[in-house]
């Protein structure tokens, strides 16, 4: 079992028979439906149900006969979902899956945000491993780019294989910023949020109160201060 999979199945005994559970989106969450599944057909869970961040985890719940609500239908007991970089304080770099929106959306509505990764997730200082995913609209989204370069980012339109632009579940697109490093998350992301025609960013800030974090030899859980 490798790290992915070790901290999904940690994740289980965060969830209890008749909760409702955010459903995240990604490699590491779908680990956490797979297990998520297998409990229920076990029988160890019961009357679980689900509230998907994306297409493809709602998708993906329906193929593992996970039960499914639309988020108006309830509020999640805990959202369990992936992250590209965890901060020692449990903020939160998400979104290179490309559900950013949804998945915060869910994650604010929910009673918890348990973060589930992989050692390699875990940095000193947000934005030296993963570039800040930038949801935009698609109208005059050439535009932001400067603003984004002023911010001292590096900005790049994220594109599919085929080299057309990537869109989100919103019909949105998104820009991975490079940046050195964020010392100021906060800061950043309220600057962002002024920017009329960009929607959100991949900051997740004083939302996540666990991260289970697998590697070879185990997990460990690593608590909000």
């Amino acid at each position: 079992m490798g790290p992915k999979q070790r901290a999904a199945e940690a994740a289980l005994t965060h969830v209890c028979s008749g909760m409702v559970v955010g459903l995240g989106t990604g490699s590491t969450a779908d680990c956490f439906l797979s297990a998520l599944s297998a409990a229920l057909c076990q029988g160890r869970l019961r009357d679980v149900r689900g509230i998907a961040t994306s297409r493809q985890s709602e998708n993906r719940a329906r193929e593992l006969n996970i039960p499914l609500l639309s988020p108006a239908d309830a509020r999640p007991d805990v959202t369990i979902d992936g992250a590209d970089e965890i901060a020692p304080n449990l903020d939160l770099i998400k979104g290179m899956g490309g559900a950013l929106l949804r998945e915060k959306i869910v994650a604010q509505n929910s009673r918890r945000l348990l973060i589930i990764a992989d050692s390699s997730k875990l940095v000193a200082v947000l934005g030296t491993r993963s570039p800040l995913p930038v949801e935009v609209a698609t109208f005059g989204h050439s535009l932001h780019v400067p603003f984004l370069s002023d911010l001292g980012a590096t900005p790049r339109l994220r594109v599919n294989a085929d080299g057309s632009p990537f869109l989100t579940d919103n019909g949105n697109y998104i820009y991975d910023c490079r940046f050195s490093r964020i010392d100021d998350p906060a800061s950043l992301q309220q600057t962002l949020r002024t920017r009329a025609g960009i929607v959100d960013c991949g900051l997740f800030l004083g939302m996540a109160s666990i991260a289970i974090v697998g590697d070879q030899q185990g997990v460990r859980e690593i608590h909000a201060p």
